[in-house]
């Protein structure tokens, strides 16, 4: 089979890879989108996966084409792409996130970014009829933004503030829109972000460099500040901004993911005990019986209470990954989610 098999930092090759044989607690999907992570950026260019070679990819779906089940082939399917150790403390309770020994699919093991890979069957989700292959790709990216409301128990009526208009930004921004806010604020630092939002259909989105936030959202809130703040980009002015826009007795969402060290001024760590703030930090999803962020992903995209098929910017095959990649890196272009796709995808579906 063809895959984008990573040899080592900066070195990704399209080639021909073999399949491993299936076990038996496992189905061989044929992969027919697969979303590109801002976190494989770094991991493909920078820092790299667990080892070498690796095929990067955990935003995946696909149909099943062989398993031991025969009713389970060509059932359409999306994949979690963490594998819990099933024996830790907390994956005794459920908390699959949290594992202290999990696998991965696309950094600690081979991922999507390939025609076929053979993936557990405890960690499949049914597409619904009426969802494409494509948006099911956005499952989860899709599922860590409704997680990470959760964490923030946002509710109808609330005022949400969200730094970082990238995919998982505007995902949130979907959900919280969906999950009744009275206002969704997105905070971006550039222009092209900003218009992004507004061509969605947020009417409140802003270009830090330009608009000061405090001052926004403080004209937005009658200077009470908003009720949540999700910091989605791992930098500390974006953090420092969550703490003195949140109102006292909020809640700050910390979800980005930080490309060095953080860090706060007196000023700033004042706000967290003086406005008594709620400070919760989000981790992956949720994927059990009783919560799975999966299939209430999936239910949302079914009843069309989330459209996220606007995201969608660039689609590719996997021969032309150089140029997805380049598109993500020129500043001059705009990408939200660019995604490999099969082209022997059924158009219909």
């Amino acid at each position: 089979m063809k895959a984008l098999n990573l040899h080592g930092v900066n070195d990704l090759r399209f080639e021909d890879v073999a399949l491993p044989e299936r076990k038996s607690d496992e189905v061989t999907l044929r992969i027919m989108a697969a979303g590109i992570c801002g976190s494989d950026i770094p991991r493909i260019f920078t820092k790299g996966t667990y080892h070498f070679p690796t095929i990067p990819g955990h935003e995946f779906s696909g149909v099943i084409t062989d398993a031991d089940d025969n009713s389970l082939i060509s059932r359409r399917v999306v994949v979690f792409p963490l594998i819990p150790c099933e024996t830790c403390e907390y994956c005794q309770v459920g908390n699959y996130e949290l594992c202290n020994h999990y696998d991965y699919y696309g950094s600690r093991r081979d991922g999507g970014y390939a025609e076929y890979l053979n993936v557990k069957i405890r960690n499949l989700v049914w597409i619904p009829s009426n969802v494409t292959y494509e948006e099911a790709a956005m499952c989860e990216p899709a599922s860590v933004a409704l997680h990470a409301l959760r964490q923030g128990k946002v509710k109808a009526m609330d005022t949400v503030a969200i730094w970082g208009i990238g995919p998982i930004g505007l995902l949130l921004a979907k959900w919280a829109t969906a999950m009744g806010a009275k206002q969704v604020i997105l905070v971006a630092r550039n222009n092209m972000k900003k218009e992004a939002a507004e061509k969605m259909g947020f009417r409140h989105a802003i270009n830090s460099k330009v608009t000061d936030p405090i001052n926004y959202i403080n004209g937005l809130t009658d200077g009470h500040g908003a009720d949540i703040c999700v910091e989605g980009t791992g930098n500390s002015d974006a953090l420092a901004y969550c703490l003195k826009t949140c109102r006292k007795m909020g809640t700050v969402v910390c979800m980005g993911n930080p490309l060095g060290n953080m860090s706060l001024n007196q000023d700033t760590y004042w706000a967290i005990l003086r406005k008594q703030l709620h400070l919760v930090g989000t981790w992956n999803s949720s994927f059990t019986e009783l919560h799975n962020d999966w299939k209430d992903t999936l239910s949302a995209m079914s009843d069309k209470k989330i459209d996220v098929t606007p995201l969608i910017t660039q689609k590719y095959a996997l021969r032309e990954f150089k140029k997805a990649f380049n598109d993500i890196l020129n500043p001059d272009i705009y990408t939200c989610k660019v995604m490999f796709i099969n082209k022997g995808e059924d158009k219909t579906r």
